[in-house]
């Protein structure tokens, strides 16, 4: 039987803080939320492996839970704080939107899949996380209702992000996101000042795309 208790201090211990990720608050989030939890359960003696983990397996396409060190340097990035709003577009079972209730004030997660989204409810309520709503809709279109925010997470590789997530974001909101697909994409953290958005390239990094930001065929002649 996994010791779940005894493999999540070791992937904060081997996986988060080799990989520059000196939050000490994202390294206490990432030790208290139980990552197994928001797996299928042929998932769960998996849970705390360095790989990106299936949470279903749609016709839809597969979605999946982000490798931690990728999570863990994203969500650093966007340096929450505990009075921030924030929203994670594309949640799937709530994983991410659990760990950052833990350093924001409030979490606004978005996933179009509504039985990864009633799940993730249920998981939440379970564990007494009462600072997370989830809500059901396009990916694409954010969840302008609750916005702005202070700071959007993305989870999941795209290759087109549309302007209607920039427009939910507060004057100094950040957006962390990863762009392209593959060995050559990269996460990217946009910031918003006034009227404009400024983005500045951060590492590398390969994660799973998620469904609904494939870039528009171009008119051909």
């Amino acid at each position: 039987m996994v010791d779940f208790a005894t493999a999540r201090r070791k992937m904060v211990d081997n996986q988060i803080r080799t990989n520059d990720v000196t939050s000490y608050a994202v390294q206490d989030a990432m030790e208290a939320v139980p990552r197994e939890a928001f797996l299928p359960a042929d998932q769960r003696p998996l849970a705390y492996i360095d790989e990106d983990l299936p949470l279903n397996a749609s016709a839809a396409g597969n979605r999946f839970l982000m490798k931690p060190a990728q999570f863990a340097k994203m969500l650093q990035a966007i340096e929450l704080k505990p009075d921030d709003v924030a929203l994670v577009i594309g949640c799937g079972t709530g994983y991410s939107a659990a760990v950052m209730s833990r350093i924001a004030g409030s979490v606004v997660a978005l996933e179009s899949d509504e039985a990864l989204a009633a799940t993730g409810g249920d998981v939440l309520l379970e564990h007494g996380i009462d600072n997370v709503a989830v809500v059901i809709g396009p990916l694409a279109e954010g969840w302008k209702a609750e916005g702005p925010y202070d700071a959007i997470f993305v989870e999941g590789a795209v290759e087109e992000l549309p302007n209607a997530l920039f427009d939910q974001l507060k004057n100094g909101g950040r957006l962390i996101v990863v762009e392209g697909y593959g060995n050559a994409a990269v996460a990217t953290v946009y910031t918003r000042s006034d009227n404009e958005i400024s983005g500045r390239v951060l590492f590398n990094a390969s994660v799973k795309p998620l469904p609904g930001f494939e870039k528009k065929p171009e008119f051909v002649f």
